[in-house]
């Protein structure tokens, strides 16, 4: 087994296996229909029936050097993800699952998709313009891309509040990766984490009540794969989080939004130790 593909409740604590794999699989987004799962693997992208679990692949137009970034927008009918075949370096497009064409919606590359916003009109993503990483939305439809933040020594993950507010986004300043807020509109962020470890990928829950987030050990660079890992909850207002669960894991395990639309469970993925445990 490479990856356990796993179900959190918040009301229970427990963690149920949905798909253990042999496969890498990475970043799960949960379908508005609260019955199957998105995830990706070795390239392409693959929906996960909660009722029978496997991978079933999704028709992406040819397209098979796609990354973890992808999700599926409120209206559950088409989907975005990134894949460099075209241009060498990641481009956004967005898809309908009933099959097609996809349709590169970002012109300036690399790009990043994280998020769609709430009304499916606009997506955030992160961009690297000039070798600086920052984030930015940009409409669905395609046009010109609006830069959100700057200052930041790096940026990433970004995720829309349920109210479509604000975007919530990982930053590191003096070295520390923090979790931040800002309007979607643009303005002035707000930090809010602010504690020694190395925090990334926040999650509105959609009842706006929470942000799940992942969390690193102190003095981690980055976001690697295959260390040890806490996912951490804090209600969204701010304030002191919550542990959840140590895992092994990091890279590929919630790095896009993952809530069940019930705000009661979400979806991610960890991986196996050497010594086998999860």
């Amino acid at each position: 087994m490479k990856s356990d593909l796993a179900i959190y409740s918040l009301e229970t604590g427990q963690v149920t296996s949905v798909l253990q794999s042999d496969r890498h699989i990475e970043a799960p987004n949960w379908f508005p229909n609260d019955r199957e799962l998105l995830v990706n693997a070795e390239g392409q992208l693959y929906r996960v029936p909660l009722e029978q679990p496997e991978l079933r692949p999704v028709d992406t137009g040819g397209m098979a050097r796609l990354n973890n970034d992808h999700g599926i927008c409120p209206g559950g009918d088409r989907f975005a993800f990134c894949d460099k075949t075209e241009t060498e370096a990641a481009c956004i497009y967005l898809a309908a699952f009933e099959g097609g064409t996809p349709r590169r919606v970002t012109g300036n590359v690399p790009s990043w998709f994280h998020a769609f916003s709430p009304d499916g009109g606009r997506i955030a993503y992160v961009g690297a313009r000039d070798r600086q990483m920052d984030i930015y939305t940009i409409s669905t439809a395609g046009g010109t891309e609006l830069r959100l933040t700057e200052g930041f020594e790096t940026c990433d993950g970004p995720d829309y509040a349920p109210t479509g507010a604000h975007i919530w986004f990982n930053g590191q300043k003096d070295g520390r990766m923090q979790l931040w807020r800002i309007p979607t509109t643009g303005g002035t962020p707000e930090q809010m984490t602010d504690d020694d470890r190395v925090n990334w990928f926040p999650h509105p829950s959609p009842d706006g009540r929470h942000v799940l987030y992942l969390s690193y050990p102190p003095g981690t660079t980055g976001h690697p794969g295959g260390v040890e890992v806490e996912l951490r909850l804090m209600p969204a207002s701010g304030g002191e989080p919550e542990t959840l669960l140590h895992l092994h894991g990091g890279q590929g395990t919630l790095n896009v939004p993952c809530w069940a639309p019930d705000s009661r469970r979400f979806a991610f993925v960890r991986y196996p130790r050497q010594d086998g445990s999860l």
